[in-house]
């Protein structure tokens, strides 16, 4: 247990970052090994509450790929993936809504209530938040995200909600549509002008060595991510993560993070210390 002088050092280290994040937006994509461990899960959403109650305007956005494979396994549903994504039929698409924006978003919702956050429950279809068009004929209807509209979650930023948010759009047509979490947290922080967004993961980071966790490389300047990926130190599927990195910048975010889910308070030690402990995505000098 650490004693009351390191305590206070380590407050007054996170002053300033504090201070640099209040009453700005910072967005969240949580998924991986930290929404499937229970212990992970209570500290991700401490962290989130202790931003909250600090002044900082919280957005979560989730995703929970392992419940929807158990949910349909249940059911009888084979899961089948193209590329790396779910092939996600027309009765995909419906348990993907009644298990993302019922089962798990609810169940995050109250576990920030309980901790004293005032968090609110939303997904891509509330308030014509994600209106998406086919990623690709061959997967199903996963979306392709089209326009975010940032009303409704602006709203609830304001009267001091919390908003948590479920990767379910919508079309026209009246079509549900599975989006990636990494996209629609790269999509939502854009449209948010978010100060910074962090994509949780079950690595450290980007690696100069795929095989060495060891090998963390601390900082990319955007303009340096097409010579990473000649060099294979981007590859597989990094290289679709990275690009939702660069397209948040694109868009206006400041600085993006990856960073280590498995490790707790990882979204702290991301934001409120002098080291960081994943990568951070600039846009450069």
């Amino acid at each position: 247990m650490i004693g009351k002088q390191e305590q206070a050092e380590i407050l007054l280290e996170a002053m300033p970052y504090i201070k640099k994040y209040q009453n700005k937006i910072l967005v969240i994509k949580y998924g991986g090994n930290a929404m499937t461990n229970d212990d992970l899960k209570w500290s991700v959403m401490r962290d989130l509450t202790v931003l909250r109650l600090v002044g900082i305007k919280v957005v979560l956005v989730h995703g929970g790929g392992p419940e929807i494979s158990h949910t349909l396994n249940r059911m009888g549903i084979e899961s089948r993936f193209v590329n790396g994504l779910r092939y996600t039929d027309e009765e995909t698409a419906e348990v993907v809504r009644m298990v993302l924006a019922g089962k798990v978003n609810k169940s995050l919702v109250h576990m920030l209530g309980s901790m004293g956050a005032k968090a609110i429950g939303l997904c891509g279809m509330d308030g014509n938040m994600l209106l998406c068009e086919k990623e690709n004929e061959s997967l199903g209807f996963v979306g392709k995200i089209k326009r975010v509209q940032t009303d409704v979650i602006l709203d609830c930023l304001e009267a001091g909600y919390l908003p948590v948010i479920s990767t379910v759009g919508y079309d026209d047509e009246g079509n549900i549509y599975n989006v990636n979490a990494d996209t629609a947290a790269s999509a939502i922080a854009g449209a948010l002008s978010a100060e910074s967004l962090i994509l949780m993961t079950d690595i450290r980071g980007l690696l100069q060595d795929k095989d060495d966790e060891n090998s963390l490389i601390k900082k990319v300047f955007v303009s340096d991510i097409p010579s990473l990926v000649k060099e294979g130190i981007i590859s597989g599927g990094m290289i679709p993560k990275i690009n939702c990195c660069k397209e948040a910048i694109r868009r206006g975010v400041n600085r993006v993070f990856i960073t280590d889910g498995r490790v707790n308070h990882s979204i702290l030690l991301e934001l409120l210390s002098d080291e960081g402990m994943g990568t951070m995505f600039v846009k450069g000098d």
